[in-house]
């Protein structure tokens, strides 16, 4: 419990004490690797999740079994979409794969109507959490409505330089065609572009913005 509450304050310091005290008591610490699927289309949700530390990655499946990616968790943040699905026990919409080591807070879902209506530091959590993913589902689709391959590709990028904090992205083109349902021959000639201009460097398994 008292690592529970020494992670809350450190990466959520705008909840108050009593929240604090209410996650710290009826929450689980968990740890996850590289590769692990927390959250899978089509499963029944049974918990939330505050993100403490690594990263995880949101992508959406088509009725063909094509991928495409969404957007991340990051520490600090929650999954809003968990809190839509705690509702009545809906089942989730999208896959939450861990890309790096990863640490949670799993929270049972039959808390989060007791702590929206309890708790006002929790409710303008999760109100923040609403904005900022359905700011980021806004941004994916004008990107895939109004841009074009390229301009997409760009802008892909951006958001891994942004989400990593790094201009070292490790990703194969393979990987990066998956994310943008696109394919790897396409990806790798708008990268070769993208280098030919000085926007990136290329290499065997990442590339760097510059």
């Amino acid at each position: 419990m008292s690592e529970i509450r020494k992670v809350l304050e450190e990466k959520f310091p705008q909840f108050d004490k009593e929240l604090i005290d209410t996650i710290a008591e009826r929450g689980t610490l968990r740890h996850f690797h590289p590769g692990d699927v927390i959250l899978q289309q089509g499963q029944p949700l049974k918990s939330t999740m505050l993100i403490t530390k690594g990263l995880i990655k949101l992508v959406a499946e088509g009725d063909e079994g094509e991928e495409y990616f969404m957007y991340y968790l990051e520490p600090g943040q929650a999954c809003a979409l968990s809190f839509v699905c705690s509702e009545k026990s809906r089942k989730i919409d999208l896959d939450a794969v861990v890309k790096e080591e990863t640490e949670v807070i799993q929270l049972p879902v039959e808390l989060m109507d007791e702590l929206m209506i309890k708790n006002k530091s929790w409710y303008y959590f999760v109100m923040d959490n609403y904005r900022s993913r359905f700011r980021e589902l806004l941004d994916v689709i004008r990107s895939v409505a109004f841009h074009n391959m390229d301009e997409r590709l760009e802008y892909y990028l951006l958001r891994q330089k942004n989400s990593s904090g790094s201009s070292t992205i490790h990703l194969t083109h393979e990987q990066i065609a998956t994310d943008l349902n696109s394919s790897r021959v396409v990806i790798s000639r708008l990268l070769k572009q993208l280098e030919q201009k000085g926007k990136v460097k290329l290499h065997r398994f990442s590339l760097e913005i510059l």
